[in-house]
């Protein structure tokens, strides 16, 4: 496996079932989404664990989508290679997955997955899609109008915002946002993540996600 995803376990640090962390976290989001928006990053983000998730959640500018950004999924490049056949679906599912085995060119053998969305065992990675915690289509709703080609393979191709799931869940959700869709599981987790994701990279959220987001938070833990 590359030295720089090792490097970047974020789906472990990220991990849905992260409720004690989200005691903190629930109190630092519903302080109020109406932070600035930060930039885009300009390298690789260091390793996150649960224990300072908390700190680095802050709210989200809260402001209309812009429903007027032209959407081309074909304009964010994935899955990106990363060399010995490799590219970023096989490791992520190397990464999330348990008693993987990998034989000739990163080809998957075997191997046992937990969707994260609604808790099916899957042993056929084929059945997996790798699904962006914050959709592609709503990145460009929400602020990534004028990213450069190279910043949307980066967001799609980030292990912090990938997760594998069955293709039923990935497909029911499409290209929701909280407001119309939560998983059937860790919801507690998953809004946490989504969050995070927007932060990172400078989106904004809409009303309507926003009040969504809240009343999630609200029944977390330490929400008000």
């Amino acid at each position: 496996m590359p030295k720089t995803i090792t490097q970047r376990s974020h789906e472990r640090a990220f991990a849905l079932n992260t409720h004690t962390t989200l005691r903190t976290l629930a109190a630092t989001v519903l302080a109020g989404l109406a932070v600035t928006a930060c930039q885009l990053p300009t390298a690789p983000a260091h390793t996150t664990t649960p224990a300072t998730l908390a700190g680095e959640l802050p709210a989200l500018q809260v402001t209309p989508e812009d429903t007027g950004t032209h959407y081309d999924r074909d304009a964010w490049p994935h899955w990106t290679y990363h060399g010995d056949g490799c590219d970023t679906r096989d490791l992520i599912l190397r990464e999330q997955g348990h008693g993987v085995r990998v034989g000739d060119d990163c080809a998957i053998t075997a191997g046992q997955w937990i969707s994260a969305y609604d808790g099916t065992t899957v042993t056929d990675p084929s059945e997996l899609d790798i699904d962006h915690i914050v959709p592609l289509a709503e990145a460009a709703r929400s602020g990534a109008r004028h990213w450069t080609e190279r910043e949307r393979e980066r967001y799609a191709n980030d292990p912090a915002g990938l997760v594998a799931v069955t293709a039923t869940s990935n497909r029911a959700k499409g290209d929701q946002d909280p407001a119309t869709w939560l998983p059937d599981r860790d919801r507690c987790g998953y809004v946490a993540r989504w969050v995070e994701v927007k932060h990172r990279y400078g989106l904004t959220a809409d009303p309507a996600e926003a009040a969504a987001i809240r009343g999630v938070l609200a029944h977390c833990g330490g929400g008000r």
